[in-house]
């Protein structure tokens, strides 16, 4: 019975091979099959492939079903080798060192077999074998008798440790520098149109939610938002009620980088293809003309964005439900203080890279390592939300009492959101849940759980617009309670804000230096007036203030057109359009002529202080002079600050010219006159004739560096 099945799995093997050499059998009972050879081939191996671990690699593979039912028959066994790339080129050519290397001979009913103890981040070649007669024991002295797949390569992970962190900080890194050029690029090609957007708001608070919103949309960082916000609080460009609007609509448009990040980064990932964009986009920066080289920023930032976020991807720890770590953050999610630690940690891990962006693309790929439970990720995103806030605050540091309530606006909104947050957060985060998947919602599966930050982000940040939009009058009062003005000086005369971190595009920074010349204009107008006050009181001490305003005064135009000429040569060495570059030229000429207006003025100051001192009189025709000579100038003015607001070299010039033309007549009237009066008075006092001759003629000088102004802004110098 037992020699008549041994037959007759001998003539099947026979009919599968097509095939019989030599078939060996004892006749003796107690015997089994020794050694069966049959002419098999690769071919029964199918779907090998190999996917590289930390410092390990598995290898799958399926078996061809008949070839399956033969090998087992006579406990054929499976057995790989391999070997590094560098070894097997070592082989090749019979160099010591190069020697194949193999595993323990494993049993044929396996379809995978993990390798470990392997080099971490190196590549390896991998063959599976197997042996007709069931003996592999010898698969190295005889490899003949071994049927072998074909190769399969993979490449091995790094294991935890010193290296492969500086890889994650540098792929953040790398993901981080994506976005500021992706966000320069995007900033560089809307300049114009962010201007406008800007120009939209009123008091209106949607008005300023959707301006922030959409801002943020196009520039892609709230941070960008937060700080333009402040730079144009502080420049008087907008008012902390309109700012408080902007900073809630910045945190909703904020959350579109998530969902740019899930979709792209992990469902269709844009790495894979993004060297192809690249090349693509790579002919626009070799276009001068239009915004083409700011269109190619913005791509290249799109897709090293992502290159860096497939990195990152990569070199996550991956941890499974039984590591310390996630063991960590399991045992501490279900209490009520977990939820504050994990949003300390999100604070944290936000102010040390300063990217609320990079901070959530982090969270997303832990979640996706399964390092984090669901949890723990939606806690982590709610102390993003309050680290974001610290870029605002920087840039107020050295900008006005204004600039730094609306930072502080900020930072108060989204602490209240998360402190109401963190009160319903298990609710919640259970309806969060339910939109994902019902009741079927899964947080260990990495996609659901995802798709659920994201939307938790979304949901979180529009559900506290909607809840403090109504309360902005609130939070506008609580601010200017926290911080207190420091005087006039704080709330008119702090011209240094260009100092501080403003917009990284040439467009920005020379929309809030026009600002800043804007405010320089009406200091000078200010000077007039204080000359005005100075010819028409007797009384010293109003004199003596007077004096000390103009020197003041003085002192701040000299420093004014000093960093407005830094700022924009810093400005200079950003890339910018021919408008761009035009107007910055016409601000430096601008800022000169309105400095120069504070010299004129101050040395009036000077002359009225001798003449009084040396106890000389105006006449009262002399006073009257040079009250109309001021009224005058002061009309110029009027018309060269209404000029400074307009949009620059779209502005007529007529009204400007006419009044210079009147000035001029006036100072030609005055000599006249003053010139009849000395020859015709033989008491006449020559000092205060003087000094009434050079004020007036000051003022002309005035005159002519008023219209210098309006014809930059025209374009005309």
């Amino acid at each position: 019975m037992i020699k008549g099945l041994r037959l007759l799995l001998a003539i099947q093997l026979f009919l599968f091979t097509g095939v019989f050499a030599n078939t060996e059998a004892t006749t003796d009972s107690t015997e089994t099959v020794t050694a069966v050879n049959f002419n098999f081939t690769p071919d029964i191996f199918q779907n090998v492939s190999s996917k590289g671990g930390e410092e390990s690699a598995k290898i799958t593979w399926s078996i061809n079903h008949e070839a399956y039912t033969a090998l087992k028959a006579v406990d054929a066994k499976l057995i790989i080798t391999y070997n590094t790339k560098i070894g097997k080129k070592r082989n090749k050519k019979g160099v010591k060192g190069g020697e194949w290397m193999y595993t323990e001979a494993f049993d044929i009913d396996k379809t995978s077999f993990k390798i470990t103890d392997l080099i971490g981040h190196e590549s390896y070649y991998f063959k599976l074998g197997v042996s007709p007669n069931g003996n592999i024991e010898n698969v190295k002295t005889e490899k003949g008798k071994v049927i072998w797949s074909s190769e399969t390569k993979t490449k091995t992970k790094r294991t935890w440790g010193i290296a492969k962190l500086l890889i994650l900080i540098g792929a953040l890194g790398f993901f981080i520098f994506g976005m500021k050029l992706m966000s320069e690029g995007l900033q560089q090609a809307a300049g114009n149109k962010l201007r406008s957007m800007l120009g939209s708001i009123t008091s209106n608070r949607l008005k300023g939610v959707l301006t922030g919103f959409g801002i943020t949309s196009i520039v892609q960082s709230s941070s960008v938002t937060s700080v333009m916000t402040v730079s144009f609080v502080n420049a008087g460009l907008m008012t902390l009620r309109q700012s408080a609007g902007v900073m809630m609509g910045a945190n909703v448009g904020t959350t579109i980088t998530a969902w740019l990040v899930l979709l792209l980064g992990f469902k269709v990932s844009v790495s894979s293809y993004a060297f192809m964009i690249i090349a693509l986009a790579t002919p626009l920066l070799f276009m001068s003309k239009g915004k083409a080289r700011a269109w190619a920023s913005a791509i290249f930032g799109f897709c090293i964005l992502f290159i860096g976020l497939d990195v990152l991807k990569d070199t996550v720890p991956m941890l499974n439900q039984d590591s310390s770590i996630v063991q960590f953050f399991i045992d501490f999610k279900d209490v009520w203080y977990g939820r504050l630690m994990f949003v300390l940690l999100g604070t944290l891990v936000t102010v040390v890279i300063q990217s609320s962006s990079a901070a959530m693309a982090l969270t997303l790929t832990m979640v996706a390592a399964g390092s984090i439970p669901f949890e723990v990720a939606c806690a982590m995103i709610l102390g993003e939300n309050i680290g974001t806030t610290i870029t605002a605050q920087i840039a107020s540091l050295i900008a006005n009492v204004h600039a730094k309530r609306s930072a502080y606006i900020h930072t108060m909104f989204n602490l209240i959101g998360v402190v109401w947050m963190i009160l319903i957060f298990p609710w919640f985060v259970d309806m969060i849940g339910y939109f994902i998947g019902g009741s079927a919602f899964d947080p260990t599966n990495t996609e659901m759980a995802n798709s659920g930050i994201a939307l938790f982000h979304t949901l979180f940040n529009v559900a506290n617009v909607l809840v403090l939009i109504w309360f902005v009058p609130q939070l506008v009062s609580l601010a200017e309670r926290l911080v207190k003005s420091k005087g006039e000086s704080d709330e008119e005369f702090k011209l240094d804000f260009i100092d501080g971190p403003l917009g990284s595009t040439a467009e920005l920074c020379i929309l809030e230096a026009s600002k800043e010349v804007a405010k320089f204009g009406k200091i000078t107008a200010k000077m007039n007036g204080f000359v005005k006050t100075y010819i028409n009181t007797s009384e010293k001490k109003v004199k003596n203030k007077m004096l000390d305003k103009l020197e003041k005064y003085e002192e701040i135009t000299d420093r004014v057109e000093v960093e407005i000429a830094d700022y924009l040569g810093e400005t200079a060495r950003l890339e910018m359009s021919d408008e761009a570059s035009t107007q910055m030229r016409g601000m430096l000429n601008i800022s000169t002529d309105l400095e120069r207006i504070g010299d004129i003025f101050f040395q009036m100051s000077k002359a009225l202080e001798k003449k009084d001192r040396d106890k000389h009189y105006f006449t009262p025709e002399q006073r009257e002079g040079i009250n109309d000579m001021i009224a005058i100038t002061e009309e110029a003015f009027t018309i060269m600050n209404d000029n400074l607001t307009s949009t620059y070299g779209a502005i007529s010039l007529d009204k400007a010219i006419a009044k210079e033309k009147e000035i001029n007549a006036l100072r030609d009237k005055l000599r006249r006159h003053h010139l009849t009066t000395i020859e015709n008075s033989a008491e006449f006092n020559i000092n205060s004739a003087l000094v009434y001759s050079n004020i007036f003629s000051s003022f002309e000088k005035v005159g002519d560096h008023i219209i210098n102004v309006s014809e930059a802004i025209a374009g005309e110098i």
